[in-house]
């Protein structure tokens, strides 16, 4: 995988990755990690508390992630290092999968890239997300739904999500590609727009937490959209440039996922390489009609929670109405 892609993508994930279980959110600059840097007390006290109702549940579940979040954000140089050297064929996040425990393995396969002092830090950090994540199971368990209240999400202005500027009030042409899907069929952006009648382009990576929740969802609205004569098409940003190994890894998680709708890759090159390398934000999701051209504008964020779907499902009217 060429480290000028990894960078690119890894960098999101020091902001992205564990916000965006519900939605897309972002991290403020003075954050300090693992002090008491946010809003709602101290790590220890959060695990500590125990909630007596659903809202104090979903509460208390939105707070730890902003904890987690706020760990990457305050060393996010050493993160990002993380995930750029670690070993690619052991990085895929599976269903039960402590991300703490995710974040050990991968800091232990990298250690010989850091000083002792950065290994300190990147393990101590990797810790607390392990009691955190621990604790976000329990909260679930007792209270089912309670890490999917309060997603409002994002649907953000164009130039945010990486598209060009400007354009979000008027429909603008998804960027032309000749590329293949992940068996090695090609695949076009003339033919595969004018062949759906509204086309759902879903942007994701292998180790995106969020990416990968929401996979299942997308499944079920490719079997909708199918009955409309639409479709959903992923991206793997890790894929760009038929890298084997990634393309490998994306098609394992996906079988295991039980996903059946394409995933396509094309040269970073290429005018959809371009703006695929202009994405701030993963998981991002576009709408295209039948047309080529891109409706409103896109969703950052998981589409798992109500706000999102919603969002989406008007964007796709829009689309067929087209």
């Amino acid at each position: 995988m060429k480290m000028t892609k990894l960078s690119r993508v890894l960098s999101i994930v020091l902001i992205m990755v564990l916000v965006f279980a519900l939605a897309a959110c972002s991290t403020g600059k003075d954050n300090k990690g693992n002090k008491d840097n946010a809003s709602g007390g101290d790590i220890a006290t959060l695990l500590a508390s125990e909630p007596k109702t659903a809202d104090e549940a979903a509460k208390l579940y939105a707070q730890l992630m902003q904890k987690e979040n706020d760990i990457l954000a305050s060393n996010s140089a050493l993160w990002e290092k993380v995930f750029m050297a670690g070993d690619k064929s052991s990085t895929m996040i599976e269903d039960g999968t402590n991300y703490g425990e995710f974040l050990l393995k991968t800091i232990e396969g990298a250690k010989d890239k850091f000083t002792a002092d950065e290994l300190k830090t990147l393990k101590a950090g990797a810790e607390q997300i392990k009691e955190i994540e621990g604790k976000l199971t329990i909260l679930v368990q007792k209270y089912p739904g309670c890490g999917s209240t309060p997603g409002k999400g994002d649907s953000v202005g164009a130039g945010e999500a990486g598209m060009p500027a400007g354009s979000s009030s008027k429909l603008t042409k998804f960027p032309s590609f000749n590329g293949k899907d992940l068996d090695g069929n090609d695949v076009k952006s003339s033919e595969l727009f004018s062949g759906n009648s509204v086309t759902v382009v879903n942007f994701w990576f292998t180790t995106c937490k969020p990416c990968v929740e929401e996979l299942q969802s997308l499944e079920a609205l490719n079997k909708d959209l199918a009955a409309k004569g639409g479709a959903v098409v992923g991206i793997n940003s890790f894929t760009i440039d038929g890298d084997k190994s990634a393309i490998t890894e994306a098609k394992d998680l996906l079988a295991k996922k039980g996903i059946t709708y394409k995933n396509i890759w094309f040269d970073s090159k290429s005018e959809a390489g371009t703006f695929t390398s202009g994405l701030y934000s993963y998981p991002t999701t576009y709408v295209v009609d039948k047309n080529g051209n891109i409706v409103g504008s896109p969703i950052v964020g998981a589409i798992t929670s109500p706000e999102q779907a919603k969002m989406l499902q008007d964007l796709i009217a829009q689309a067929l109405a087209s």
